[in-house]
């Protein structure tokens, strides 16, 4: 079912948002990408990572491909899914808005937590294991019994997110009450002094987002990464969550509901969204490298970035926020305007990406683990592991995933 995870059913303005959809899987498949890459630099946290020295442009080459997706990826997500929000909420009422989403984000982080998890982590230490491995049902007990289980959502921490941010947001509108019915009252005042035409359309108008405030947002998002990383810098998590990166999360969950109310995904102007998109991968790309090859040098400590009071950390927060929203402004519009269609491939990847997304720790590292015999750059296994794993994610949950009855109803 397509955009189960972020969009519930019927949520569509008018007809399916098939931009959307194609935003959606668009991400996911760069998620997969991603973790592809850490399995093969070792930067970063995932359960599998091939050990290798890496000369420095491997390095780097890795670096830029990590941090450009890490910036802009899941905080894109969190952007659509906070434009379906109010929707939902409003439509439903805050019981049955709870409830949906309690099972629709819920039920598969527990089977993720409680399944999918320590049997990936049995597999992997049976990769590496130099003595004999302990019995499933003593390591799965020992999972359960440790609590390792609540740090166990592995991808699925963004359903748990997600859900945390859909809670937060009901009870904000329990406690301030619907401003799209406000909105609308303010509008039938207008129309009984100056007509409903024209007010209508001064207030859109007057609510399209301007630089000042994409500037504004940047500065927020970059000034709240670097606060959150003095305490949680890079590389650490609680209960899987890595909240070094949150920062950026909520602020576009909260753009994305007020993206809804004044239409913006729909009404951003193109060439406003094509300007902010070249500025991230041009100043961007020039940034970024200024950072490394200057800030920090080829045989420099890359913690430095990570967080804590150096300017370095603070420089990189800044970038990541600039990266995040002017690939995001872009990536809207272009898919709006270019790829806003529901063809038979297109409407294929997006009915499977939640289950992609979900599923694609497994494929991806039995694909990883196939390739440990080969001798290759670990670039080259890079890009053949990435698209091994991307199609076979796809066809895995089509053809088995989702026809797993219990599953198949909650992906």
């Amino acid at each position: 079912m397509s955009l189960r995870m972020i969009m519930p059913e019927g949520a569509a303005e008018k007809g399916r948002l098939y931009f959307i959809d194609n935003i959606r899987s668009f991400v996911i498949v760069q998620v997969v990408i991603l973790h592809a890459a850490v399995t093969y630099s070792g930067l970063g946290m995932w359960y599998y990572r091939e050990a290798a020295a890496l000369e420095p442009l491997t390095t780097l080459s890795f670096g830029i491909i990590q941090s450009f997706i890490q910036a802009y990826s899941l905080g894109l997500l969190f952007l659509v899914a906070g434009y379906f929000v109010p929707a939902s909420f409003r439509r439903k009422g805050a019981g049955r808005f709870l409830r949906d989403r309690a099972v629709r984000l819920g039920v598969p982080a527990l089977i993720y937590m409680l399944i999918i998890n320590p049997a990936i982590l049995y597999y992997v230490m049976s990769l590496s294991a130099v003595a004999p491995l302990p019995a499933p049902g003593g390591f799965y007990l020992g999972y359960l019994l440790g609590l390792q289980f609540l740090g166990g959502s592995g991808p699925m921490w963004f359903a748990i997110a997600l859900l945390i941010f859909s809670a937060a947001y009901a009870a904000a509108r329990l406690l301030r009450g619907d401003p799209e019915k406000r909105d609308e009252e303010k509008a039938e005042g207008a129309e009984g002094v100056e007509g409903a035409g024209g007010a209508e359309g001064a207030g859109e108008e007057a609510t399209l987002p301007r630089h000042r405030e994409v500037i504004a947002l940047i500065l927020v998002i970059a000034a709240a990464a670097f606060a959150i990383r003095l305490v949680q810098p890079i590389g650490t998590a609680v209960l899987n969550m890595q909240l070094s990166f949150f920062a950026s999360y909520v602020a576009l969950f909260v753009v994305g509901v007020a993206a809804r109310r004044r239409r913006w995904l729909a009404r951003i102007p193109y060439p406003f969204g094509i300007v902010w998109l070249k500025a991230a991968l041009v100043g961007g790309t020039a940034f970024w490298l200024a950072l490394f090859l200057v800030g920090i040098g080829p045989e420099g400590e890359i913690s430095m970035i990570n967080g804590g009071l150096r300017w370095q950390s603070a420089a990189y927060a800044l970038w990541e926020a600039f990266f995040c929203v002017g690939a995001c402004l872009g990536i809207v519009v272009i898919f709006r305007e270019r790829f806003n269609s529901g063809g038979r491939l297109a409407r294929f990847m997006a009915d499977n990406s939640f289950a992609v997304y979900f599923f694609h720790p497994v494929i991806l590292i039995l694909v990883t683990a196939a390739l440990r015999g080969f001798a290759w750059h670990p670039l080259a296994k890079f890009a053949v592991a990435a698209a091994v794993a991307v199609p076979l994610c796809f066809v895995a949950s089509e053809l088995v995933l989702r026809r797993i009855p219990v599953v198949g109803r909650v992906l």
